[in-house]
């Protein structure tokens, strides 16, 4: 399996991954104890796979300080669960990936941050298909790699319907909003961004058809403050549905400049005017 960002499963693949995810009797309980009493060393090795497929042979070193994953032990919507990642030292990051180990593309995310950016937050919503660590991996303008892990537990969370029909959900799509933090002159302005796009996983079933809604995702964003970038981000269908990303950004008075594409050609932009920071 290739776990590389944009490239997901084949409908007979997911009709695989299903087979084991969207289960009912012994079977199914069966499948998700599978993923739930996996032990460590099994959890390291497939980690390893991953990190392979991703970064090559690049050595990825621990790190407490540079990078920090925060997630819910046990979440209580695998389809909507925060992630916050930390990284306090501003000037030495490039860019951060996010890696969900036991999801059907384990890839979710790619971050790479900007002159505009101040990386030292930024929160986003993900789904979690079955108890799995999770890995925040760090790029440094030296170019080499740091790793966070944090494990997680949740299931289903790539197969959970909307609960509302294709159609409903794909209204709007594109749309954005953007919230600003009152910030006072000189500082980083915090900004939460949502975009209204169903991202389907490829893996929910029509309620209504009973086939499964192809997959449609966010797969570029890309936001900057006046000419200079903040980051642009490389997602996959583990982002959740209308995605919330908290970020911060060192303003120089222009407007934000939002532009989004998704797997399947759509293409959306809209600008934003921060507020005058207080003195």
């Amino acid at each position: 399996m290739t776990h590389r960002i944009g490239q997901t499963f084949s409908t007979l693949a997911l009709g695989l991954v299903l087979a084991t995810t969207a289960l009912s009797g012994p079977l199914a309980g069966a499948a998700r104890a599978a993923g739930a009493s996996d032990t460590d060393q099994e959890r390291a090795a497939r980690w390893q796979e991953i990190a392979k497929s991703i970064f090559g042979d690049r050595q990825i070193a621990p790190t407490d300080s540079l990078v920090k994953i925060e997630a819910p032990a046990r979440a209580l919507d695998a389809a909507l669960v925060p992630i916050t990642l930390t990284m306090p030292n501003d000037g030495q990051i490039k860019a951060v990936s996010l890696i969900i180990d036991d999801n059907p593309a384990p890839y979710a995310a790619k971050f790479e941050f900007g002159p505009a950016a101040d990386p030292a937050e930024l929160k986003l919503r993900v789904r979690v298909n079955n108890y799995t660590d999770m890995h925040a991996v760090v790029e440094t303008t030296d170019g080499k790699l740091y790793e966070a892990k944090q494990f997680v537990k949740a299931s289903g969370g790539c197969s959970a319907p909307m609960g509302m029909s294709d159609e409903e959900a794909m209204k709007g799509m594109g749309d954005m909003r953007m919230k600003f933090a009152e910030t006072a002159a000189g500082k980083p302005v915090e900004a939460t961004l949502m975009i209204r796009h169903p991202n389907f996983s490829g893996m929910q079933m029509n309620q209504v058809t009973r086939d499964y809604t192809p997959a449609r995702y966010i797969d570029k964003l890309t936001v900057s403050a006046g000419d200079r970038k903040v980051f642009t981000m490389t997602g996959d269908i583990s982002i959740a549905s209308n995605p919330v990303i908290n970020f911060a950004f060192k303003p120089d008075g222009k407007p934000i400049q939002v532009a989004a594409s998704d797997n399947q050609g759509g293409q959306w932009q809209h600008s934003f005017t921060p507020p005058s920071p207080t003195n």
